[in-house]
């Protein structure tokens, strides 16, 4: 899910367990990347996730995130992946990139 999706005023408020996503990127609307491969590297190598679907906001997010966050969230709530390779993802800075039939491109 892309940090900059989630509703005002309280963004730096927002984290994983209150959102209930297992990852949160800053600068990458990773729901434009819908049926592509993308990687995430911490540092110990890139990981491989296939962006497979939409994640549909519930209504918990109304409780964690304040009234109205799921409507707000709609069309953003994030994405569902299948990891497609073994690795490491930690807490922090991360590359963020985009691989196509070619190999990789280049890294956001």
């Amino acid at each position: 899910m892309a940090v900059e999706r989630l509703p005002r005023p309280d963004p730096a408020g927002a984290d994983l367990l209150r959102t209930r996503r297992n990852v949160l990127l800053r600068g990458v609307d990773i729901d434009a990347f819908a049926g592509a491969t993308v990687h995430l590297d911490c540092g110990a190598g890139p990981v491989d996730l296939e962006v497979r679907s939409a994640a549909r906001p519930c209504a918990w997010m109304d409780t964690t995130l304040g009234p109205g966050a799921q409507r707000a969230l709609r069309g953003g709530g994030g994405v569902r992946c299948r990891p497609l390779t073994d690795g490491v993802l930690t807490v922090g800075p991360a590359v963020f990139g985009v691989r196509d039939g070619a190999g990789l491109r280049a890294p956001r």
